[in-house]
């Protein structure tokens, strides 16, 4: 017998928020001092921040348990200082810590007067290969109404690939498109809309919402964007 998809969605005012006097930022799933019952990690997906940063200053993360942690800028670009390499992010690019248990990162504001804001996602690696690395991906958002890997593997079986299936894309309004997965159950998807609105398996999504998915029907999930240049990610997560 065939189960229906089941959906939880996560408004973006509903999110847990953490405020110091440089630093803001709002958690989809339980971080820190935030707890609710219906925000359990999804999956592999622990954690999905959304962060501002002001100008000039840093901001420093720990990882518990090996962890491939995903920076994505937003507005502005940043600097990342870590123990497996440092650098320099910027728009339409996407930063790959591999990090053993204790490990951390810092994320730095570069400018004078600009505010940053970026995305952090944590996915647990238990893969018995896990090793901490670094590497950084890159995507053309001037690409549109298609979804863009986070990180290019060239389509090889890699530890990183089998733990990030993450995709962007930039859509105009009333442009359809489906995400087929590429794991079959019990594999689920989350969504998290950076930008404009979406339909999302007949779910409307706001600007910063999010939206968990399982038991996905024939393995695909179909959506339409509501308005131009509307943002999306997409992770698929291991169950």
């Amino acid at each position: 017998m065939e189960t229906q998809t089941q959906a939880q969605i996560y408004l973006a005012d509903q999110r847990g928020c953490s405020q110091g006097d440089y630093f803001q930022s709002h958690h989809s799933f339980n971080f820190g001092r935030y707890f609710d019952e219906t925000r359990q990690p999804f999956g592999t997906l622990r954690l999905l921040n959304d962060d501002l940063l002001k100008p000039g200053h840093g901001a420093r993360m720990q990882v518990e348990q090996n962890t491939l942690v995903v920076v994505i800028p937003v507005v502005g670009g940043l600097e990342y200082n870590s123990e497996v390499g440092n650098g320099f992010l910027e728009a339409g690019q996407s930063q790959l810590f591999s990090l053993a248990s204790g490990m951390g990162y810092d994320i730095i504001n570069p400018y004078d007067t600009e505010l940053i804001n970026y995305v952090v996602i944590w996915l647990t690696d238990t893969s018995p290969d896990f090793t901490p690395g670094i590497q950084q991906g890159q995507f053309d958002l001037r690409v549109k109404n298609e979804l863009l890997p986070l990180a290019d593997f060239n389509y090889k079986e890699t530890r990183q690939q089998r733990v990030l299936r993450g995709f962007i894309g930039r859509y105009d309004g009333r442009q359809e498109d489906i995400y087929q997965l590429i794991e079959p159950q019990p594999s689920g998807v989350f969504v998290f809309i950076l930008s404009g609105a979406f339909e999302v398996q007949n779910r409307l999504l706001h600007e910063r919402d999010g939206l968990a998915l399982t038991n996905v029907q024939n393995n695909t999930i179909d959506f339409e964007a509501l308005s131009n240049d509307a943002l999306l990610l997409v992770l698929e997560v291991s169950r």
